[in-house]
């Protein structure tokens, strides 16, 4: 019977597809499809979650099917990686693009990231204070307790991690198996060694202009058959949101969430101001937040089913770049310096809101004025550092609550309200790259302005 009944959840999710597809086929928008794909999701998922509960080994068994198509999406986007990031800033220096202002390139997209995730972490706290959120009202089940044992056996391992020694990191020692994403750092190091290829390249068009030549053809032709298989990867969107949010939806723990319905809601409250800053800044630089929301809407739906900076990479990139307006060699910059720096809402709010809720436990005054600059300083540094680490927003909380001589435990109380908050915090992350890349390419006047206000997105 089970065996009929997973089936049968199988053939309602290629049902759904086939609809998909069916719109795709009379060239109904792309971003409509994604937004149709995430409705169908949400709905399916509710049902089989009411049917079945989370528990059930049919719900169980019919995700793992459901996971091919979700998973196997996030797998290809990530496939797609490190030759992006390096053909492209590869190709932008053999375009002239970047040779004249790569410094100024690199310090505005960290300033900016990093600026922005200080900003968030004062979002973070205002929200934490205005929720009057208190970590000590948390409860510790079995599942809490042994997530925060996991924990603890990692806090020495953190507390030893310092700024120079992320640095150091970033360098690449061995760029062929940063190639293959060994590392937490390896999207940052394959950025340092294309644009070392780069500047090799600019010397030898001086004193070899032949060889030169030869060597931006073949850039540019595999640039165009990586950007060809990024094309035919990104038309999967719809369906891969589809099995993603199903999955979400099915599985989630709405009792838990719930219990714990104050946190989720001041967290999804800070996402949201964070959100509205960046449509400020870019109202600042004279842009329209309409035209952005409009364009990167797509991209930021699916980084909130998916949870996942480096799996949208492609689709960050893509939109900034085809969408937005920004130069090729920015919108890798930009992207790929925010997977692992300035992350706003995994290393910038959530950070803060914890740390605000367990100071009281610790005798410390969360309003005090020196404890809330202390703060924000501690976030915005160690933003910067979570990279070495990996972990995303787990270990971004706990390098800040030890630096700041905070108990760790909270980390782990929220594990039931991890993953729906977790959606939030990636599309965040991505937002905050995607500004980033619009407000240095406006900087550098590498902006086409044109671009940016055409009214409809570029199809996938």
């Amino acid at each position: 019977m089970n065996t009929i009944l997973i089936i049968v959840n199988i053939a309602v999710l290629l049902l759904l597809m086939f609809g998909l597809f069916q719109m795709q086929r009379k060239y109904v928008s792309f971003s409509k499809r994604v937004f149709t794909a995430l409705g169908l999701g949400i709905i399916f998922g509710i049902i089989l979650h009411a049917i079945y509960g989370t528990t059930s080994e049919v719900l169980a068994r019919s995700i793992e099917w459901f996971n091919i198509a979700g998973n196997g999406y996030v797998k290809l986007l990530q496939m797609l990686v490190m030759p992006l990031i390096f053909v492209s800033i590869v190709g932008a220096f053999t375009k002239l693009k970047l040779s004249k202002n790569i410094g100024k390139i690199s310090v505005l997209v960290i300033g900016i990231l990093l600026g922005t995730t200080a900003i968030a972490a004062a979002v973070g706290i205002g929200s934490a204070l205005g929720f009057n959120l208190d970590g000590a009202q948390l409860t510790q089940g079995d599942a809490e307790k042994a997530r925060i044992a996991q924990l603890e056996e990692r806090v020495p391992t953190v507390e030893n991690m310092t700024l120079p020694q992320q640095i150091v990191d970033f360098i690449p020692s061995n760029p062929f198996q940063d190639l293959t994403g060994a590392r937490a750092t390896s999207t940052i190091a394959v950025v340092i060694f294309a644009a070392f290829i780069g500047i090799a390249y600019l010397g030898v068009k001086r004193k070899e202009p032949d060889h030169a030549e030869f060597f931006a053809k073949i850039i540019d032709t595999v640039y165009s058959i990586v950007m060809r298989v990024v094309t035919l990867v990104l038309r999967l969107t719809p369906y891969g949101i589809l099995a993603i949010i199903t999955r979400v939806a099915a599985t989630s723990d709405y009792d838990a969430i719930v219990k714990l319905g104050t946190f989720v809601i001041a967290s999804y409250v800070a996402l949201i101001i964070m959100f509205i800053v960046h449509l400020l800044l870019l109202m600042a630089a004279k842009l329209s937040p309409y035209n952005y929301v409009k364009k990167a809407l797509p991209t930021l739906t699916f980084a909130f089913t998916s949870r996942t900076s480096a799996g949208t990479l492609p689709m960050t990139i893509k939109t900034q770049s085809k969408d937005l307006g920004v130069s090729e060699g920015i919108a890798n910059f930009a992207g790929s310096f925010g997977l692992t720096i300035g992350q706003n809402g995994c290393a910038g709010i959530y950070p803060a809101m914890l740390a605000v809720m367990v100071a009281p436990a610790a005798g410390v005054d969360p309003t005090s004025l020196s404890f809330i600059l202390t703060l924000i300083l501690v976030v915005a540094i160690s933003s910067f550092g979570v990279a070495g680490v990996g972990g995303g927003a787990t270990f971004a909380a706990l390098i800040v609550l030890s630096v700041m001589n905070l108990p760790i435990a909270i980390v782990g109380l929220l594990i039931s309200v991890e993953p729906l908050i977790d959606m939030g915090r990636t599309a965040l992350n991505v937002s905050g790259a995607m500004t980033a890349g619009v407000l240095t390419s406006k900087a550098t006047g590498e902006f086409d302005t044109d671009t940016y206000k055409q009214p409809d997105i570029v199809e996938a």
